[in-house]
């Protein structure tokens, strides 16, 4: 057998684990977004606009509110030491009960201003009962964190990925036997005691009182930076959802929302799954020209896989949308098309700079992954920030929720 042979071998083997990496990469995540596309679609010809929109105002809040969840103290179970971890999870349990009852005090508090403030009564009672979730998961918390301690990701990714599936089968049923925003939120309190019984199912915890307790300060230091940091990336995913029900109301909301799950939520995930199978992939040989060659296999994997199923999505969504989600979602059209673009700038930007910066390591690839969005987005946003001129929805000219 020739050189010239083998690294034709070579090459197809190399290739060929790429592949297999992409393919068998978050197969949990696969089979869950499945789930979700076909909730979506059962939701969007049961629901209209206004319903989806008035669940996802909630959601948002939600969501924004749980944020305050992440206070740094199972980071501090995951950091101890071995010989003060048990009094470390002591500490950590009590205080995971008194910070969630603090937070579903402050969910509390948000549905009583939407209530008595805005009007907003049903998605005031909403948030009310979604607090609920936050009576179930200290009970399982030190469990999970030592989970993540022990780096079994794998079964927190099975446990996360049940959920997920659980929940979107309780939103489909509960769609098709009550068309209603409850349907669409209820599910989030209904999976949270699943959560639960998994979690401590596969990671056995009780206190051990003679271990004592962990100075109750040692897990502020943790805190801010993980609220921050969490903080930023729940913004970053509900705070578009805001404003466009404040700005145009929960109809336009609801367009916006589904628009968006259908258009570059679902991209997005196959995006970042090359994302991160493309990353170990890169940095798994140590020469720089290999390396190289590597970048350009995943960027042309990346065009040859993804952009065609991207265009068809694009281009055809003023066909499939009615069709498959009903005729109600035709205005969303333009929208789903219009989002569904920006994965485009996604793969480019963002994988290009990933493969680029790969060689030097997870925080120089990191860095130029951030970065890449930011070139993309942060000017457009600002372009039309500035330039697109100030106008009101013709369906809800005074600009409020309602």
């Amino acid at each position: 057998m020739n050189i010239a042979s083998l690294a034709q071998r070579f090459r197809h083997a190399q290739r060929s684990t790429l592949a297999r990496g992409l393919a068998a990469f978050g197969s949990a995540e696969i089979l869950t977004r499945v789930v979700r596309i076909a909730a979506i679609v059962v939701i969007a010809r049961q629901v209209s606009p206004t319903v989806m929109g008035a669940a996802a105002l909630a959601l948002s809040l939600f969501e924004l509110v749980r944020v305050l969840a992440n206070a740094g103290i199972g980071q501090c179970i995951i950091a101890e030491s071995d010989a003060g971890l048990a009094a470390a999870c002591n500490t950590a349990h009590r205080l995971f009960w008194a910070w969630f009852g603090c937070v579903a005090i402050v969910q509390l508090l948000v549905a009583a201003v939407l209530y008595a403030v805005f009007d907003m009564t049903d998605i005031a009672a909403m948030l009310a009962v979604l607090s609920g979730v936050y009576l179930f998961m200290p009970a399982g918390l030190v469990q999970v964190f030592l989970l993540m301690r022990e780096q079994r990701f794998g079964l927190l990714a099975r446990i996360r990925a049940t959920q997920a599936i659980c929940d979107h089968v309780f939103t489909l049923l509960l769609v098709l036997a009550w068309p209603s925003a409850w349907a669409i939120v209820l599910p989030k309190l209904l999976t949270a005691p699943l959560w639960l019984v998994l979690v401590r199912r596969n990671r056995s915890w009780r206190a051990q009182p003679q271990a004592g307790r962990a100075p109750a300060r040692a897990f502020l230091g943790f805190g801010l930076g993980v609220l921050v940091s969490d903080l930023a990336t729940v913004a970053r995913a509900q705070i578009d959802k805001l404003v466009v029900g404040a700005l145009f109301g929960v109809e336009a909301l609801g367009i916006y929302y589904f628009a968006f799950n259908a258009g570059l939520g679902i991209t997005t995930s196959f995006v970042m799954a090359l994302g991160n199978v493309l990353f170990p992939y890169i940095c798994a040989v140590p020469v720089w020209a290999e390396r190289q060659r590597r970048c350009r296999q995943g960027l042309a994997v990346a065009v040859v896989v993804f952009m065609p199923v991207l265009l068809a999505q694009v281009g055809l969504a003023h066909i499939y949308v009615p069709l498959i989600f009903g005729s109600q979602w035709v205005d969303a059209a333009p929208l789903v098309s219009v989002l569904g673009l920006g994965a485009i700038p996604m793969i480019f930007a963002a994988l290009g700079a990933l493969s680029l910066f790969a060689p030097f390591g997870l925080m120089a690839a990191a860095s130029a992954y951030v970065a890449g969005l930011a070139v993309v987005m942060i000017p457009a946003a600002l372009y039309y920030l500035i330039q697109s001129p100030v106008c009101e929805h013709p369906a809800t000219s005074n600009g409020s929720y309602a």
